[in-house]
């Protein structure tokens, strides 16, 4: 039983590790997956080869203590993933990597911010095609945005506009934070397609169809999809929020790793929001949105008064209840324990607190100015050991009779009619738009963005409106970098040193991890059961040294015998005390002396192939000889 609790306890710890540590990245894994045989990959190793002789040569015409020196051993390449830029295939909108190294198809905005001070008005953020600074693939590059503490806007125009019929809509980009963020956004807008668009004007005022993207200040991770709706009626635009996510997305802000955000929206209108492939966030436009797309059949009338005597009150106090004559409103809470005694010591002469006496009066002290000084109060010493020092009084305990003031008992109220509402009347603008899906088409794609944090890195923008394109883009984009990332990955350790980092409360994990396996060994390899202190009769070895007597069961074994013994040899006394065995022993010897015999017989017997044995004995021989 011991055994099983010390095996449990030992795998809870062990689940406890593997519940803590991120699983370790597989390079060679993720690019079998995720890459397929599209990947190149070189192993350094390889690379090496033809080298070696050249340095093996150097080698020996080196100095003898360098020969001799043993070699030092060399950790495994990591293997080297080589960059090769995805292209689009199927149909799209937009299919930006940034390869080129220019930012030639984007407009930098001219635009100011409205109701801002004039020093932060303009969008003079700085924008750069560069690589990532810690990029695990050389010649992938991204848009960055530089600078921190400004207004950033960029924008490009689509191949053509997207119109929202029959076919989803796929959003997908890639985000890396690459100095962490504190506050900003990293979120795309789908700018409407109106006449008046003007990407050298975009701003935070430019319409726009959907916001969709990762968004951080604070504490607060958010994970934006917002779509603006037209209203039938008025034709005025509303933004419809999508809720929460449940899933934690701190991780993506926060491991400078870059990750892939998507978006669908279907037809049926349903949405999906994913991050790294895996969803998120999912719902209908029609029940998921804040505020709702279509509004209330019916709307609290707003001209509708409560009346001047409607009761609203659930209880009232009972007119017909009086004050009982006894009761005594007067009575104090509390009253002197007058069972209480004085203890024996008290030191009534004595005051709780005197003058410090080791207190000097400061020089600077002038009366006519600080009045007259006196020495800083501090505990009696004298009070230190007696039970109390100054006027005893007696302690104070509630009063049985109090009662407090009289109030009237609470009734239910005979006139009660309920919490008033106002009356619902029709919902003057109330529309039914079953189809939001449709939305306003868009014909570019922007970034509007205020970053307290710089080097924010985007990459591989890519719209269409079937799915599988959208998968293949993003198998060859970032799928490639997830995979060099992965073969750049630290090792086991590293790994949770750094989780340990991030979460204190896992030095606890490991420490129990690592502790809890050496006590069970220490408890189940060195301690046990002890023997007991007593040897059965069976596992006496056969000695001349005197032997402990047996245990209490062996001894009523052998009474047990000495018993059926007796019982034998009276019956064998009746059977001779008997008639029929007196005349049968005239004649022939009893079964018992036969028996006998034929004991003695096979003693003398084993005597003589002993001595025999004994004889034939080589170091008995010796002895004769000797």
């Amino acid at each position: 039983m011991d055994q099983k609790v010390g095996l449990l306890v030992l795998l809870l710890a062990v689940g406890l590790l593997c519940l803590s540590l991120a699983p370790v990245s597989q390079a060679e894994d993720l690019m079998e997956d995720v890459l397929g045989d599209e990947v190149d990959v070189e192993d350094e190793l390889d690379l090496g080869l033809a080298g070696r002789e050249e340095e093996e040569e150097e080698e020996l015409e080196g100095d003898v203590q360098d020969e001799e020196a043993p070699p030092t051993p060399k950790t495994p390449p990591i293997p080297k993933v080589t960059y090769k830029a995805p292209e689009p295939m199927g149909e799209h909108f937009i299919a930006e990597s940034f390869d080129r190294g220019t930012l030639d198809g984007w407009v930098l905005s001219s635009a100011k911010k409205e109701e801002a001070d004039e020093d932060i008005a303009k969008y003079d953020g700085k924008w750069a095609v560069e690589e990532m600074k810690d990029s695990k693939l050389s010649g992938d590059k991204g848009l960055v945005l530089k600078t921190r503490a400004k207004h950033h806007a960029i924008s490009a125009q689509l191949l053509r506009p997207f119109t929202f019929d029959t076919k989803p809509l796929i959003v997908q980009y890639e985000v890396n934070f690459q100095a962490g963020i504190d506050c900003g956004g990293a979120y795309v807008k789908l700018l409407s397609q109106t006449p008046d668009l003007n990407l050298d004007l975009f701003g935070d005022k430019t319409p726009y169809t959907i916001m969709f993207g990762p968004d951080k200040c604070g504490e607060e991770y958010k994970l934006h999809f917002i779509f603006r709706h037209k209203n039938p009626k008025t034709g005025e635009y509303e933004e419809k929020h999508a809720k929460k996510p449940d899933s934690d997305l701190r991780t993506y802000y926060t491991d400078k790793k870059t990750h892939l955000y998507t978006l669908v929206v279907n037809p049926d209108n349903t949405f999906e929001v994913l991050v790294d492939q895996t969803v998120v966030n999912s719902g209908s436009l029609l029940t998921d949105m804040t505020p709702a797309v279509n509004p209330a059949a019916e709307i609290e009338d707003p001209d509708d008064q409560k009346p001047e005597d409607w009761d609203e009150r659930p209880k009232i106090q009972d007119p017909a209840a009086t004050k009982p004559e006894d009761w005594d409103e007067d009575a104090p809470a509390q009253i002197p324990d007058e069972d209480a005694v004085k203890p024996d010591g008290w030191l009534d002469d004595e005051p709780e607190y005197i003058g410090d006496p080791d207190a000097v009066k400061p020089e600077d002290w002038d009366e006519d100015m600080d009045g007259e000084w006196e020495a800083p109060q501090v505990p009696n010493p004298a009070c230190e050991t007696a039970p109390g020092c100054g006027a005893w009084k007696r302690p104070m305990i509630d009063n049985p009779n109090h009662k407090g003031k009289w109030k009237p008992p609470m009734i239910d109220n005979p006139n009660y009619q309920g919490v008033w509402k106002p009356r619902k009347v029709p919902n003057p603008v109330f529309f039914e738009d079953l189809q939001p899906f449709r939305m306003t088409p868009f014909s570019a794609v922007g970034l509007e963005l205020w970053s307290m944090t710089s080097d924010i890195f985007f990459d591989n923008f890519f719209i269409t409106d079937d799915r599988s394109t959208a998968e293949r883009w993003a198998a060859d984009g970032w799928g490639l970098k997830k995979a060099a990332e992965g073969a750049a990955d630290p090792g086991l350790a590293t790994q949770m040193m750094s989780a340990a980092e991030e979460r204190p409360w896992l030095w606890v994990v490991y420490v129990l991890t690592v502790a809890l396996p050496v006590v069970l060994i220490i408890v189940f390899c060195c301690t046990g059961k002890k023997k007991s202190t007593e040897t059965p009769a069976a596992e006496y070895k056969k000695t001349d040294e005197a032997q402990p007597d047996v245990k209490e069961d062996v001894k009523e074994e052998d009474e047990d015998e000495e018993e059926e013994e007796e019982k034998a040899e009276e019956a064998e006394e009746a059977e001779k005390s008997s008639p029929a065995a007196e005349e049968k022993s005239d004649g022939e010897e009893s079964p018992a002396e036969n028996e006998d015999e034929d004991a003695e017989k096979e003693a003398t017997s084993d005597d003589k192939l002993e001595d025999d044995v004994l004889r034939r004995s080589p170091r008995n021989k010796k002895v004769r000889k000797d």
